[in-house]
């Protein structure tokens, strides 16, 4: 996120320099134009090798630092929607070569900006970009608060635009490239993991209820999916917010709402519960029976 701050601020503040238009104006239009030929120069004189791109996006991706937050993931309508993090899409940017990609301001008036993200591919004149608003507030505390420091302004623009870079990044290198990238990253969370995941989950939510109370339930609140369900990256997570409370940096209120109550027993253990009930000398053959269910 720092060079897209980072490119934003200095966009920004060419803007407040220059004003409206003028010589300095003119004189920036100017220099980026040569900037940007010579990129484009650069290019063609020292074009990509698609080959060791590729070795090196896949060499990047067995790092596990890399792997563990390569992924995105959120729930929607009761499933659970994946895929490539805005680090990893700028990993494949910066390994794929010869790509230009950031945030500008277009424009600032009326307490919201105009910006404008974008993916260029200087050898093939490829590009993506998208053009968004943002308004110059943010919710603090339950309430709307306007922002005037330009300092937050650009971060919440540079923010807001790492996700269309993202968008505009994958739109340009080509898709089987992002596939074998995301599906090493998972080779390398697999491999730097012992025994199966659904029985290192399995031990998770074991943990989980006996260190801090959290059930099984809370947490798949918090994920919007049944446990079943989960991933390497959902292991991930729960690793890390196991580790925060750990550390005593956060409670299980932070990440859980306690309220959540347990899911009703089913109708078929209900039936199992009243078999044990009618036949007291076959308890421990239906408690394993439903326990198996």
């Amino acid at each position: 996120m720092s060079n897209l701050s980072t490119q934003y601020q200095s966009n920004n503040q060419a803007q407040q320099q220059n004003g409206n238009g003028g010589v300095l104006g003119q004189a920036s239009a100017s220099r980026e134009m040569e900037e940007i030929k010579g990129q484009i120069f650069m290019a063609k004189q020292f074009p990509r090798n698609i080959y060791q791109a590729e070795i090196r996006i896949l060499d990047s991706c067995k790092r596990p630092s890399l792997a563990e937050v390569a992924m995105y993931s959120y729930p929607r309508g009761g499933t659970r929607v994946t895929g490539p993090s805005i680090r990893l899409a700028e990993v494949l940017a910066q390994n794929w070569g010869n790509l230009s990609f950031g945030v500008k301001e277009l424009e600032q008036r009326d307490g919201e900006s105009t910006a404008m993200a974008y993916a260029w591919d200087l050898e093939t004149n490829v590009r993506q970009e998208k053009v968004f608003t943002v308004q110059h507030s943010r919710m603090a505390r339950g309430k709307l608060q306007k922002l005037t420091d330009p300092r937050d302004i650009y971060e919440l623009v540079a923010s807001s635009g790492s996700r269309r870079v993202r968008a505009c990044i994958l739109g340009v290198i080509p898709g089987d490239i992002v596939d074998k990238a995301v599906a090493e990253c998972e080779k390398t969370l697999q491999g730097a993991n012992e025994g199966p995941l659904k029985d290192r989950i399995a031990n998770a939510l074991k943990a989980f209820m006996e260190n801090h109370r959290v059930t099984q339930e809370m947490i798949e609140e918090r994920f919007g999916y049944n446990a079943d369900s989960f991933t390497e990256h959902d292991y991930v997570d729960l690793i890390q917010i196991f580790t925060s409370l750990k550390d005593g940096m956060s409670k299980p209120a932070d990440w859980f709402n306690l309220d959540v109550k347990k899911k009703q027993t089913s109708g078929l253990a209900e039936s199992f519960k009243q078999e044990i009930k009618t036949n007291p000398t076959d308890k421990t053959e239906s408690t394993k029976e439903g326990a198996e269910q």
